[in-house]
């Protein structure tokens, strides 16, 4: 094994070797892999080029290279797109081998270096193959030292130089310096950071100032407001006998320092955690991670877990990359033969606006603005090849300015301006770098336009005008109905208005994240070139939600969407949270008869997606590639198919309900009642085979029950809690108090729980008898037949469940009036009918094989017995055929869906 010193040795003639590359992927991809991987002592024959690999349509591909277990690398030609690259890569690793997986990816252009550590799901910073001598950390398991001397991710610097600013935030708190003052002193202290570690002030100027007050922390604060003082006065203003230790600031100006601030009498803790914040390497850190994580800072609830106050580079490239950036790119691209076309991308570049109308801390804003400026320096060196610094200077044109956000809250405002100012910096230096100089662009000459407001209540004009806008982008909040508080309530009400300023219907029990679609909606309309993409729940695209939240807008304004990302989990780091599920939606106005792109999920319930990217003429609001359709409620089936019903609620605050540790002992006290007892299934007893009982006397005299006193206690307290319930419909049951709300209890019926797990490959249906009474969490098909049971057990209605029911959280919820009524279920005939009906038959007589094992134990994917796996496909197929189609076509989740959308629109005419 290498020393670390032999390590470096070798990382600096590697730098050394592949400065100023070709980067051909084809030529040099396999020389590039075995230098590099000789810096750390590894013999690239030790893994395996070329690597195949099976992708989920069974087409074989090929990893640039694999060492199992260790790292997977993936090379790119220079100057093509990393993203793309790792895209591919994430489908490489779900098609290898448990045993194969890596615990490090690796991509590379051979200018750049992008390492992703997957065992920490995060991403280190990204650095130039000049600089690998400076990151060797990243690789020490990969030169065979322990993980403790790996370099920290990206993540995990972010969320360390986040807690030092926690800790200074609660030392100035306890000492009751609160509010608005310490929100702008730790935005100011930040920059102060920041500046001191990357240029712009001298090296450790700011660290040195600190050093140098009162170790007791006395006239720190007197020092600091000097110092604001000093970064808002340009030279000329200042005092002639400024202290030199003053002098040697730059003037910042931009406003950052320009609002007195009262003293925050810093004592000796204060100061000595100000100094242990000096002492972190501020160039470390992401504007675009910290800022989010910073916003953290202020919330002491939160602080255990900042990783939840960010969202990725890779989760906003799914928002702007489709937006804008990839056309700009190929833009780009094709402008590259000449030196007109090269201007002309720099000017459009140059002009373009965006507007984030919920950008909390920038973060969407903050990785739009790197983006241009990598593209229009890469443009700048194709057009001039003498380029010079000053020429680059005076030629970068991409502007903070261009750049619009309006946010709720002060701070996270505040923490906006100021990461678009580092990240501005930061992209000055990766210019810096190229020519080996500093390019220090200060004072602020221009800062991102970001207001503080209700976006839902404002005139979006006022921020932007509308004919200056070219794209709306974001993450607005996500606020289901029941959450609202009354202000988001009346925020919905004020927004979801029709022509006559009216409300919609059931506009107000509708997502708060609507709300921000319809204004856009509304300004795309008489705007029609700006484009918009936001990131939403996923229930703004299933239930009954799409159609009061989609309708208007479709419509009324034409909204059309252009592209989209079907659901996937929005993981964040915070362990106690459960992940939010989303879709990315990219919208305009319509109609156009460009292309759609529908990026599918193959795995939603994955925490890492497997994207399949699709082109097709439209996208629906249920994000299913088919015409625009709406799935409305409906009290009957659109098909000759027989009614789905709820099953019972006991509204009985308990007292009809016998659980199966109270059975024995209520039986031995009360035995006249055990033939009114009978077996009680809610949802869970069902799936998890649970025993419970309820007292069914439907039908039972008062003068039966009288004759038994704990039949008749029970019943006294059902007619006491209704009473007393604040529900109308309950009270209005207690002239009834021993029955349940609802009395059905069919001979043999059909159950379908309504709420199923999302991992789940099928639904579990059985059938009960006149002897169960199934609870509300069911539904009912009373009297079905098996042939019924083989077609909503099948994979045929499994997708039609998939695109159109709800969610509770992320699990499947089942529903008569959305689902089941508005299925199209295929036309009848006695063969096909027979052959379902033998199939469905077929999956009964597999669960039968297993006695002990509940339905959730059958239906866990990852236990699920074989030969019921296969009793399902094959039920599937003869379901399949049944709609006259051949299994080959219907192969696909999204072929079924949009064949059954035409179907339903068939029938929708009819109704």
């Amino acid at each position: 094994m290498l020393t670390w010193t032999e390590i470096e040795t070798r990382a600096t003639a590697f730098q050394k070797q592949w400065k100023g590359a070709t980067g051909d992927e084809k030529q040099q991809d396999i020389k590039f892999i075995a230098d590099f991987l000789n810096v750390f002592g590894v013999d690239w024959r030790s893994g395996s080029p070329q690597h195949q690999v099976f992708m989920p349509d069974g087409a074989p591909n090929y990893i640039d290279f694999l060492l199992p277990g260790q790292i997977l690398i993936e090379m790119k030609s220079k100057g093509r797109s990393l993203d793309a690259a790792y895209t591919q890569a994430l489908a490489y690793l779900k098609a290898l081998k448990p045993e194969e997986s890596p615990r490090l990816l690796m991509l590379s252009d051979f200018n750049e270096i992008r390492v992703f550590n997957l065992e920490k799901k995060h991403p280190y910073k990204p650095f130039k193959v000049s600089e690998l001598r400076r990151h060797t950390r990243v690789f020490s398991r990969l030169a065979g030292f322990s993980a403790d001397l790996e370099d920290r991710t990206e993540i995990e610097l972010n969320t360390d130089a986040s807690y030092k600013l926690a800790r200074l935030h609660d030392a100035l708190k306890d000492k009751n310096y609160t509010g608005h003052s310490l929100e702008v002193l730790l935005v100011r202290l930040l920059f102060c950071l920041f500046a001191d570690d990357t240029g712009i002030f001298e090296k450790g100027a700011f660290k040195n100032y600190i050093q140098a007050s009162n170790p007791d922390g006395s006239g720190l604060s007197e020092r600091l407001l000097q110092l604001f003082a000093v970064l808002d006065t340009p030279p000329e203003r200042r005092v002639t006998n400024l202290p030199e230790e003053l002098r040697r600031f730059r003037y910042i100006d931009g406003a950052l320092f320009s609002e007195p601030l009262p003293p925050a009498w810093f004592d000796a803790k204060m100061r000595a955690i100000l100094l242990e914040c000096c002492e972190f390497d501020w160039t470390l850190i992401s504007p675009a991670i910290f800022g989010a994580m910073f916003q953290g800072v202020m919330n002491p609830a939160e602080r255990r877990e900042l990783g939840a106050h960010y969202t990725s580079e890779e989760n906003i490239l799914k928002v702007i990359k489709p937006l804008f950036l990839d056309q700009l790119q190929a833009e780009f691209e094709r402008s590259i033969s000449t030196k007109a076309e090269l201007q002309a991308f720099l000017d459009k570049i140059a002009s373009l606006t965006f507007l984030d109308p919920a950008c909390g801390s920038g973060n969407f804003l903050i990785i739009a603005y790197h983006r241009l400026r990598q593209l229009e320096f890469a443009a700048l060196k194709l057009l001039h090849s003498n380029l010079q610094l000053d020429f680059v200077r005076d030629h970068t044109r991409v502007s903070l300015n261009q750049f619009y956000g309006i946010e709720l809250e002060d701070f996270p405002c505040q923490i906006a301006k100021v990461s678009m100012l580092l990240m501005k910096h930061l992209c000055d230096q990766e210019i810096s770098a190229h020519f080996g100089t500093n390019f220090i662009d200060f004072p602020i000459k221009d800062n991102a336009n970001i207001i503080q407001g209700n976006a839902l209540r404002m005139d979006w004009n006022d921020v932007v005008p509308a004919h200056k806008l070219n794209y709306i982008m974001g993450n607005p909040p996500f606020v289901g109905y029941g959450f609202q508080s009354s202000e988001q309530k009346s925020d919905m009400q004020s927004v979801y208005v029709d022509e006559r300023s009216c409300p919609y219907p059931n506009s107000g029990k509708i997502d708060y994240v609507a709300g921000w679609f319809f204004k856009t909606a509304h300004l795309i309309y008489s705007h029609p070139s700006i484009k918009a993409c936001f990131v939403a729940t996923n229930s703004v695209t299933q239930g009954d939600q799409v159609e009061p939240i989609w309708k208007p807008l479709h419509e009324r304004f034409n909204l059309e969407i252009l592209f989209a990302y079907q659901t996937f989990r929005w993981d964040n780091e915070a362990k106690s949270k459960a992940a939010v599920h989303c879709v990315i939606i990219g919208f305009g106005k319509g109609p156009t008869n460009t292309p759609k792109l529908l990026f599918q999920n193959l795995e939603p319930s994955s925490r890492s997606p497997l994207w399949k990217e699709i082109e097709t003429p439209h996208i629906n609001f249920y994000l299913s590639p088919s015409p625009v359709v709406f799935i409305e409620k409906r009290t009957s089936p659109i098909s000759d198919a027989p009614p789905m019903i709820t099953g019972n609620r006991p509204t009985d605050g308990g007292h009809l309900i016998i659980e199966a540790d109270e059975y024995e002992q209520f039986i031995t006290k009360e035995p006249g009642a055990q033939k009114y007892i009978k077996r009680f299934l809610g949802a869970r007893e069902f799936l998890h085979n649970e025993p419970r009982y309820c007292l069914w006397l439907v039908g039972v005299s008062p003068k039966e029950i009288n004759a038994m006193p704990l039949v008749k206690e029970r019943v006294r307290k059902v007619k006491e809690t209704r009473e007393n319930s604040p529900d109308a419909g309950a009270r209005n049951l207690a002239f009834r108090p021993a029955e349940f709300r609802e009395t059905n209890n069919p001979k043999t019926a059909i159950i379908v729980p309504r709420v199923s797990s999302e991992n789940r490959l099928y639904i579990p249906i059985g059938f009960v008898g006149s002897d169960i009474i199934c609870g509300d969490q069911n539904m009912l098909i009373p009297d079905g037949t098996l042939y019924e049971m083989g077609v909503i057990s099948s994979s045929v209605h499994m997708a039609w469940v998939r695109a159109v029911a709800g969610r509770l959280k992320s699990d499947y919820r089942y529903s008569a009036y959305i689902v089941y009524n508005n299925f199209p279920w295929p036309q009848k005939t006695e063969e096909s009918v027979a052959r379902v009906e033998k199939a469905a038959q077929a999956v009964l007589d597999a669960r039968t094989s297993y006695p002990d094992r509940s339905c959730a134990d059958l239906y866990d994917p990852l236990f699920m017995p074989p030969d019921l796996r296969k009793a399902h496909q094959n039920l599937d197929k003869e379901v399949i055929r049944a709609y006259g189609k051949d299994p080959a076509a219907w192969s696909t989740e999204s072929a079924i869906v949009s064949d059954l959308m035409q179907l339903y629109q068939s029938h929708a005419p009819e109704l």
